[in-house]
């Protein structure tokens, strides 16, 4: 009975601080409440194939590693370098292979962009249009907590002037919102997995999914027989307050407030319990990469490495930060030893394809699922084309994108007709053997006949992007972008205006309208989205997030 003093004097103590707690605290720290825990780390059990190779020749291995918000000035290839610093791993890739000088993401934000990835079709084909959000809050909250277009107009007060051009807020599709896990890739889809599954191939995924958690839409339910990573659309590569590690954190960005406040430091081994891994998240994913590809240097097999890197939130090993010592500014010096990481990963994939005497016969492709982020408030991510990610202009869609496969695709070749992340689905059956279905339409083309001059044209004449009410199609050299909010149209000549600076809508009245026309076209192809945008924000095109606006200044709102 003694007891009952202090546990009465602790449940007052703990209902006064959750009175004294802001409305802030409560909506940044209630997801993270309610996440389950993370276990501590444990060895992954992962299956071994063939002790011995098997007689006669066998399909490629294919290795896909896509980053994410990797911006094309990020990579030394194809631009300087974060801050700078060269890439030689990846750009090796590009050099003894093929770069895609307009390889272009299929759509301009993580998850719809995968969702086409995966299944080699516009995902606007299947109602996947917008990034899964969740706005349903527990019972015990009071109602109107909650509001997205306070929570950014409050949290950048620093920036009052920035937000002149408010978010818009749907109450009523938030009302009617699922939980994430429910919104995602259709069971009914085909992927890149389960296509190769088919020629008998031993399929694994790592790292970043965010393709929908519920049964049928997880990355073990999607062919994939070995899964390690998470689910949602972003991680800690460490815990906060590691000592290994270096923060940076963008005030100025309610987005980045609730990632440091929610998210777990943790992986999931074929939807088992969370479990904390053992160092740096990119590392981590890395050599659970090079432990796969020895467990399975025997047998046909398919490794998707989705790497966080370069996300949100913004944290590098201090061994790699203070590597960069010539990068002045902070956040840039993370960002660029986020990368500097993930680099140093694909170099030890390779080297790891080579010691099993795997190099000659495999595919290793790699891209970005989008451009760089306007919201880590670095000006060149995307340098030298305008925009962002959550934009169509060409800094949020075209990305770095090279693919190497010796014997089949001549070493520093450079192939400049578009392409899209779609294509590597056909690509990709192609090389497996693996016909394409028969009860879809696909929409990627395997591009090796073109990469090696068998076939004649261009595998693309148009690729459309949509999102909500803005959409954008590229056809041949010309580029249009129908605006929402306000409405407007702009036309580009990419072939002489690749950063599309000079607006000829006006100029050219019949080519808008027959690209209007090829819009409402594409259109009346696709699925009605299968859930609702829940926030159309306005995002500045040629500055980023955290900076002074700029009278008469180009936006876009993106629907999300």
């Amino acid at each position: 009975m003694k007891r009952w003093p202090g546990i009465l004097l602790g449940a007052t103590a703990a209902v006064a601080a959750g009175l004294y707690l802001s409305s802030d605290t409560i909506k940044l720290h209630a997801a993270g409440w309610l996440g389950g825990p993370t276990a501590p780390n444990h060895p992954v059990a992962w299956a071994k194939g063939p002790a011995i190779p098997p007689a006669g020749q066998r399909p490629p291995n294919i290795i896909l590693i896509l980053a994410d918000d990797l911006g094309i000035n990020d990579i030394s290839l194809t631009g300087t370098g974060a801050g700078g610093v060269p890439t030689p791993n990846i750009d090796a890739i590009g050099h003894q292979g093929v770069t895609l000088a307009n390889g272009y993401a299929t759509n301009a934000t993580c998850a719809p962009s995968r969702a086409a990835l995966m299944t080699g079709r516009y995902a606007t084909r299947f109602g996947y249009e917008f990034t899964p959000t969740d706005t349903r809050l527990p019972s015990w909250l009071p109602a109107g907590v909650f509001r997205p277009d306070v929570m950014f107009a409050r949290n950048i007060a620093a920036f009052p002037s920035d937000w002149d051009r408010k978010p818009i807020f749907d109450e009523a599709a938030a009302a009617r919102a699922a939980a994430p896990g429910a919104k995602g890739m259709p069971a009914a889809e085909i992927t890149i997995a389960e296509q190769v599954k088919t020629r008998g191939y031993h399929n694994i995924h790592l790292g970043k999914w965010h393709l929908g958690e519920a049964p049928g839409m997880r990355p073990e339910h999607q062919g994939f027989d070995e899964s390690l990573g998470f689910i949602v659309g972003a991680q800690m590569s460490l815990p906060e307050h590691d000592p290994t590690a270096v923060n940076a954190k963008q005030a100025f960005d309610p987005i980045d407030k609730f990632l440091w406040a929610n998210l777990p430091f943790g992986v999931q081994f074929n939807g088992g319990p969370r479990f904390a891994p053992d160092r740096y998240m990119t590392d981590y994913l890395t050599d659970a990469a090079v432990t796969d590809i020895r467990n399975n240097r025997n047998r046909p097999f398919f490794l998707y490495l989705a790497y966080n890197a370069a996300h949100t939130p913004l944290q590098a090993l201090r061994s790699d930060y203070d590597a960069l010592p010539q990068i002045k500014d902070h956040t840039a010096r993370v960002h660029a030893a986020m990368i500097r990481a993930m680099d140093r990963g694909v170099g030890k994939i390779l080297a790891e394809l080579k010691a099993q005497g795997l190099d000659d016969n495999t595919i290793v492709i790699f891209s970005s699922d989008n451009g760089g982020a306007h919201y880590i408030g670095l000006p060149d991510l995307n340098k030298p084309y305008r925009g962002w990610k959550a934009t169509f202009f060409e800094g949020g869609t075209k990305v770095p994108f090279m693919i190497r496969w010796p014997g089949h695709i001549a070493p520093g070749t450079t192939y400049a007709p578009p392409v899209s992340q779609f294509d590597i689905y056909a690509t990709a059956s192609a090389a497996a053997g693996a016909a394409l279905p028969k009860d879809r339409t696909i929409d990627g083309v395997d591009i090796m006949p073109f990469l090696s001059g068998t076939a004649r044209g261009i595998p693309h004449q148009q690729l459309f992007w949509r999102s909500g009410a803005y959409r954008t199609v590229r056809d041949g050299n010309w580029k249009l972008q129908s605006l929402d909010l306000p409405r407007r149209n702009l036309l580009y000549d990419l072939a002489a205006d690749p950063t599309e600076r000079h607006d000829l809508a006006a100029a050219n009245p019949a080519r808008v309208k027959d690209l209007l026309a090829a819009l409402a076209a594409h259109d009346a192809s696709q699925a009605k989205s299968a859930w609702d945008s829940l926030v159309r924000a306005p995002i500045a095109i040629d500055r980023p997030l955290g900076t002074r606006p700029v009278p008469g200044e180009a936006y876009a709102y993106w629907s999300n």
